[in-house]
């Protein structure tokens, strides 16, 4: 703290200034009980992004039966992966981790010019809270990264949205930079190629199913690239990997409601797929950066099983990029690369 050059002796002390690595994630639940977890749904399906039906359509709906009922079931599923000894969730566990990773590998290449920190767009911490933070920290530049390696208008945008409500509320915006997406980088389909080949041991199933989370597919017509970014990220895996044409094949998880969503739906096909004899397979989960319920409750529950009942022997997950070295490394790189020209590399001078 130290008053600015030049400015009369009473004038108030100030933070040194710095540059913010603000980082964000879906967001996770307090708790798995009823309260928690209806509090947590409501942000969530009341987000425009998620669910854009009309208010007056929506919301008496969501209210009523959805937010009686689902609490409930959403609750029992969150306990079963619930991190006990942590008292959270596993998002929050490994978002933390790979949060602390980076502030390592940030202090290194930039020292004290840099502060890094991770918010959650629905739930805690939330957006508004670390952004205010950082900026009474002293944080005049942020760059902001949500942990989507593909664009989507239910992820990328409606974080960054929260970030620029978030900035309404202060009087002095610091100047922001938002991290585009990474769905092509090399060095991200170089950590997901590796994750493969350290899962599977030297063995190739006879299929790996590439699990995305899904959308409606009308969001596809309307201009959404995420679909298109998805496929790309499937066949820039396989050309890595060196496996033949028709050894991966593109899903798309978590169905919600009854409108058309994109297809095929990983559920129905891992069936599909052990009804034709093919027995043995992998699920990878590319849109994922760490993983949540929907991989380790969705996929390893009501995927393996749909799989095993239709008649499916050896089911491997492969999981998410989470806090291994490979992916903090691209992740600080892509960083930097966002930074230049804010802060000084200590790498680059090298």
């Amino acid at each position: 703290m130290k008053r600015p050059p030049h400015s009369p002796h009473d004038h108030p002390e100030l933070p040194s200034a710095k540059t913010g690595i603000l980082i964000a994630n879906l967001g996770t639940p307090d708790n798995y009980d009823y309260w928690s977890m209806r509090r947590y749904l409501n942000e969530f399906l009341s987000d425009k992004r998620i669910i854009d039906y009309p208010a007056w359509k929506w919301q008496p709906l969501l209210q009523g039966i959805i937010l009686t009922k689902r609490p409930f079931t959403s609750g029992a599923n969150y306990k079963s992966i619930w991190n006990h000894e942590a008292g959270e969730s596993p998002l929050m566990t490994i978002t933390r981790a790979q949060t602390e990773a980076i502030r390592e590998r940030a202090k290194a290449r930039w020292g004290d010019q840099v502060m890094v920190d991770f918010c959650m767009r629905y739930g805690n911490p939330s957006t508004g809270d670390v952004l205010d933070r950082m900026i009474k920290a002293g944080c005049e530049r942020i760059v902001f990264l949500p942990l989507y390696p593909q664009y989507a208008g239910a992820t990328t945008a409606t974080a960054n949205d929260q970030l620029f409500r978030a900035l309404m509320a202060q009087k002095w915006q610091p100047a922001v930079r938002t991290v585009a997406p990474y769905f092509d980088r090399p060095d991200y389909i170089a950590a997901l190629a590796d994750s493969v080949s350290r899962a599977l041991d030297g063995r190739r199933p006879q299929r790996l199913v590439a699990s995305y989370h899904g959308m409606p597919r009308r969001y596809l017509l309307e201009g959404d690239p995420y679909h298109c970014q998805c496929q790309k990220t499937s066949r820039l895996l396989r050309d890595a990997l060196g496996w033949d044409e028709g050894s991966i094949d593109t899903t798309f998880q978590s169905v919600f409601g009854k409108e058309e969503w994109l297809r095929p739906y990983t559920v129905e096909h891992v069936a599909a797929l052990a009804k034709e004899g093919v027995t043995d397979i992998a699920v990878i989960s590319p849109a994922f950066a760490a993983d949540c319920i929907e991989t380790l409750e969705e996929i390893q529950g009501e995927i393996r099983e749909a799989f095993e009942h239709a008649g499916g022997k050896d089911f491997t997950y492969i999981p998410c990029l989470n806090d291994d070295p490979a992916h903090i490394e691209l992740l600080t790189d892509l960083l930097a690369e966002n930074l230049a020209g804010w802060v000084q590399d200590r790498h680059a001078a090298q």
